[in-house]
């Protein structure tokens, strides 16, 4: 077999025009927000450099920063609980149906919807049922009058309803990456283990899960870091209400921002985020890698 070699002057010819605009649209604004961060400044009129300021203020004056942190937190930690079972649904899949690509495709459907869409047909879900709320309709058709509720207005309830509606909508991501994962698994190593007695849930606890292991990690990797950044379904659904009983992280910064006029301030928030997905995707990667080299 001929290897073409390419020197080495060609290849950076080809990719740096990328690597520059990589830098422009990610590390740039990064280091312009850390900038930010350090001043007090309302966006419109002249800055003052304050050091840092707007961090200590974050960390210790704020009360709805660390409650945010919190909320945005185990969101993260919820989006991660489909995921197990995405896996199983896709060995199912895989394994007794013969078109289940079709299945996979239809649990794909929310994920193409517009979050607008989304946030707004789940209000009318969640409506109380003066207002034909239908999952309230539904409870008290079964007579469980006690268990409606107010579910986007009870600040002790509205947010585990947004948990719900994002482990619904991104069901069939997660679905799609582990059913791709599973069918990219060659049969014949199924086979062969078929022979050795190995078969059925016996044969993806020894052939499956080992393999899969990469896929399950960017499945884990982009549940979180795209929790951590929530921002979309809260600001349509709640706005961060009640009483910031739904504020993220994210929507914690615009509303400081933009809400507020605290530029800065939100730019520090925004600082703090940047520094939380850094490190938990190392820490997520560590972990991943060390399984890997277990079943390698």
């Amino acid at each position: 077999m001929k290897v073409l070699k390419v020197p080495a002057r060609t290849i950076a010819v080809f990719v740096l025009p990328c690597l520059l605009l990589y830098v422009c649209l990610v590390f740039v604004p990064i280091l312009v927000s850390v900038y930010t961060g350090l001043l007090k400044w309302d966006g419109l009129t002249a800055s003052t450099f304050i050091g840092l300021g707007n961090f200590k203020d974050m960390f210790f004056n704020d009360p709805v920063f660390w409650p945010s942190v919190r909320r945005t937190l185990l969101y993260a930690v919820a989006s991660m609980i489909e995921i197990p079972l995405c896996l199983f649904m896709a060995i199912l899949l895989n394994r007794y149906l013969r078109r289940g690509n079709t299945l996979v495709s239809i649990y794909f459907t929310p994920v193409i919807l517009s979050v607008v869409i989304i946030g707004q047909l789940w209000k009318t879900v969640y409506n109380p049922t003066s207002m034909g709320g239908m999952l309230n309709g539904v409870l008290v058709s079964l007579g469980l009058d006690s268990w409606t509720h107010n579910w986007l207005t009870e600040p002790k309830i509205a947010m585990f309803a947004l948990y719900f509606v994002s482990l619904w909508q991104y069901f069939g991501y997660h679905l799609l990456i582990q059913y791709t994962g599973v069918q990219n698994i060659p049969d014949e190593l199924y086979e062969a283990a078929k022979i050795d007695g190995a078969d059925g849930f016996k044969a993806d606890r020894y052939i499956t899960l080992p393999l899969i292991v990469p896929i399950f990690k960017i499945s884990i990797v982009l549940a979180f870091i795209g929790s951590l950044q929530a921002f979309d379904l809260v600001m349509v659904m709640t706005g961060g209400g009640p009483a910031h009983a739904t504020d993220v992280i994210s929507t914690h910064m615009y509303n400081s921002s933009f809400g507020s006029f605290k530029y800065g301030y939100g730019s520090a928030i925004a600082t703090f985020l940047v520094v939380v997905c850094l490190v938990f995707t190392g820490f997520i990667n560590t972990i991943f890698n060390r399984i890997e080299r277990k079943f390698n």
